[in-house]
């Protein structure tokens, strides 16, 4: 009897809106690839990372980024144990992807978040893949897009962090940065505007540059210590601070 009626009190909940069924289905989203060599995964896949759930009660988390939040995700859910339950989209996309708008209203439609951690950068600096005058209004879509499916949560926006010259990680690269420095600079003026959150992660590696791993795009491990430090206290900041409507 009391299994019974247990189960018909989770239901209850589950229908009312409460705490997400503890194994709901993740949803599908289109399989991603990244063409340009450099720009690997870095020791996973472009997916989808369900957390591993063991106290329904916990805030939810998503990190939304590419190979950079591919190498802080199991760090970061280290450090957040007990406090937050972090599922994550690897992603290679960017604020042009036509199939964007669906696949975050997909995820967002999954579970109910507390905090979104978010970044799109190192995969559209190569010409053509943002059109020309559209990353600062596509990058406030984002935002929109973000905001209308989960509108409970805190948005937090994490800068491009800087790429540097191949073998050679204490110089800046002088082809790609300006355009990273310049996208940086429009997703500022958006998420001031619209009352997001900033995490700048090119502020502080731009102030290690040592620590870059030399293939341009990556960190060395002691680097992604610092990222992964940043971006947990950034969340745990997230928890103490009354979300305004």
């Amino acid at each position: 009897m009391f299994p019974l009626i247990l189960h018909r009190f989770v239901l209850t909940i589950v229908a009312l809106g409460g705490l997400a069924p503890l194994h709901a289905q993740a949803p599908a989203i289109p399989q991603q690839t990244e063409s340009d060599p450099n720009l690997p995964p870095k020791g996973g896949n472009w997916s989808l990372r369900a957390a591993t759930v063991t106290d329904p009660s916990l805030p939810r988390v998503l990190l939304i980024g590419d190979s950079i939040t591919n190498g802080y995700l199991e760090p970061v859910r280290k450090a957040l144990a007990g406090k937050a339950n972090v599922d994550a989209w690897i992603t290679p996309t960017t604020q042009a992807d036509k199939s964007l708008p669906k696949t975050i209203t997909a995820i967002l439609a999954w579970q109910k978040y507390r905090v979104i951690h978010f970044n799109l950068g190192l995969h559209g600096w190569q010409a053509g893949r943002i059109p020309d005058g559209q990353f600062e209004p596509l990058t406030r879509q984002l935002v929109q897009n973000l905001r209308a499916g989960a509108p409970q949560a805190t948005l937090i926006w994490a800068t491009i962090t800087p790429v540097t010259v191949k073998g050679e990680p204490e110089k800046l690269n002088p082809e790609i940065q300006p355009t990273i420095d310049e996208h940086n600079r429009m997703a500022l003026v958006v998420m001031e505007s619209e009352g997001v959150e900033v995490n700048d992660l090119d502020g502080l590696m731009g102030k290690n540059l040592p620590l870059a791993a030399g293939d341009m795009f990556h960190w060395k491990k002691e680097g992604m210590v610092l990222i992964t430090d940043q971006v947990t206290k950034s969340i745990e900041a997230a928890f103490t601070k009354k979300k305004t409507p």
